[in-house]
């Protein structure tokens, strides 16, 4: 476990700097994105497993004022224990999540999913990859954000479809009759000396269509593009343990605690 973790945190601090900048404060590292899209975080520096003191903690947390971006921080429990302490006496609310990995690596069942059982789609909707010739793309964009209740930039579906052409993501949806996507979600890969490494992120379903197993059916879709793609590890934060167990159905395992933390 703790090889696969050190390959997490890797993968942790190589995915920002696709489209932030960091900027370095001792044991912490903040992460600023460059242009519109979901903001970004402080995690714990590369390679940085040790205490860290809450003035460290509060110089991020006025650097996050100052640039006018969210006071949050993410990090794995296991990987840097001594973060949480400095982060709740600062003030901040630390939420946790099962960190899931997805057993078997390299291996598929041959049902779509690449691990686990074959998710089932409900009549009228088809779940694949979204490219960017894709009319559901403007769509299968926005999803995500109305599902967190967040009013998407103009400009996310042409950013979206940018990283789509460089490489750096791999999107699905589920898209019923009239081509519109009902959720979405996507994966980022990242090559490193061990193997390709991917996160499943963002996946999102429109409040109308909830409840019919399309984040399931989308995260089956993506983990099963991974794999084709010969990503070797795949992995995802589940937003509780009820959560959890539908992942688990897929073939993810719990290996660690992700947490959040952000002003009450």
């Amino acid at each position: 476990m703790i090889a696969m973790l050190r390959r997490l945190e890797d993968y942790y601090d190589a995915v920002p700097r696709s489209a932030a900048r960091a900027e370095a404060f001792g044991p912490l590292t903040l992460f600023v994105r460059e242009g519109d899209g979901w903001p970004y975080y402080a995690r714990p520096a590369l390679g940085h497993t040790g205490d860290v003191s809450v003035a460290e903690v509060e110089r991020v947390r006025a650097r996050q004022r100052e640039l006018g971006v969210p006071e949050a921080f993410e990090w794995v429990a296991e990987t840097t224990p001594g973060l949480r302490a400095a982060v709740e006496e600062s003030g901040l609310v630390v939420h946790e999540h099962p960190l899931m990995v997805l057993d078997g690596e390299g291996e598929g069942d041959g049902a779509g999913t690449g691990a686990g059982e074959r998710v089932p789609v409900p009549d009228g909707v088809t779940v694949r990859m979204i490219g960017t010739d894709d009319p559901a793309l403007p769509s299968a964009a926005a999803a995500p954000y109305a599902a967190f209740g967040v009013d998407p930039s103009p400009a996310a579906a042409a950013q979206l479809a940018a990283r789509i052409d460089a490489g750096l993501t791999r999107l699905a949806a589920a898209v019923d009759a009239t081509g519109t996507a009902l959720c979405a979600g996507q994966y980022q890969p990242v090559h490193q000396p061990v193997g390709a490494v991917a996160e499943v992120v963002g996946v999102g379903t429109l409040p109308a269509a909830r409840r019919r197993g399309l984040g399931l059916a989308v995260t089956a879709a993506l983990v099963a593009d991974a794999r084709a793609r010969d990503v070797e590890t795949v992995f995802l934060t589940a937003t509780d343990g009820d959560v959890a167990r539908l992942y688990g159905r897929l073939g993810f395992r719990t290996i660690g605690t992700a947490l959040i933390a952000e002003p009450a």
